[in-house]
């Protein structure tokens, strides 16, 4: 009888293994830790520098995002390169495998969003808004639409494309846009998009047809809330 190799995995962050063979048990092994998939969010758009990710992730420490940093590097989610345009810079990006977790992040951030705990007023940086963009894009009414569209929240700039009802998304401004968006932080974004607050009202500059411009802001609504959780009197 042919003995089926062991298999050494590193040693995790955390320090433990659920010792299960089920694969959301080790998904969770990967992606569990607390910051995990909050760095995993702000790498999806491209590679970031430490000082990038700590600023956008204000809540972190030097030392636990460290740490985070060196177990995906270790579990094959993300690397380590060297950038040398315009000036020699490490950085962090996903590896093809980390970026395919996408999908996770996008159905727990629609399965979350739906609850009456959910609260969208709370602090928000550029990469989550524009993860809930392709996350709650409404592809059927998005059939048959093809826009350019440049979206800059304060110092990070990004180019998404919709068409064939997907929104592809680089980080950086694209060459030509039928539309923009300007803010100077997310939240104003996400009350524009989300909350249907005027622009001005929101301190969004947009510019564009406007036709255009708020065809493309219906195709985003957060889920309708489910019950609230039963609280005993």
């Amino acid at each position: 009888m042919k003995l089926q190799k062991e298999t050494i995995r590193p040693e995790p962050a955390h320090g433990r293994w659920y010792d299960d063979a089920c694969g959301s048990a080790f998904g969770m092994e990967l992606l569990g830790e607390r910051w995990t998939l909050l760095i995993l969010r702000e790498l999806m758009f491209g590679p970031r520098r430490f000082t990038d990710l700590r600023a956008d992730l204000p809540g972190i420490s030097a030392k636990i995002l460290t740490e985070r940093l060196a177990g995906m590097e270790r579990s094959g989610i993300l690397a380590r390169i060297t950038l040398s345009d315009p000036v020699p810079a490490q950085v962090y990006q996903l590896t093809p495998w980390g970026r395919s977790a996408e999908p996770i992040l996008q159905e727990i951030g629609r399965w979350a969003a739906a609850s009456p705990l959910h609260d969208p007023t709370l602090p928000l940086s550029a990469a989550s808004f524009i993860m809930s963009l392709r996350t709650m894009l409404d592809r059927q009414a998005a059939e048959g639409l093809s826009l350019t569209v440049a979206i800059t929240i304060g110092g990070s700039s990004f180019g998404l494309r919709l068409e064939q009802a997907c929104l592809h998304v680089t980080r950086g401004l694209p060459d030509a846009a039928d539309l923009v968006f300007e803010a100077d932080a997310a939240p104003r974004m996400a009350a524009l998009f989300y909350g249907k607050v005027a622009p001005e009202t929101a301190g969004v500059t947009c510019r564009g047809a406007a036709c255009d411009l708020r065809r493309f802001m219906d195709l985003f609504n957060l889920p309708e809330k489910s019950a609230p959780p039963n609280v005993a009197d």
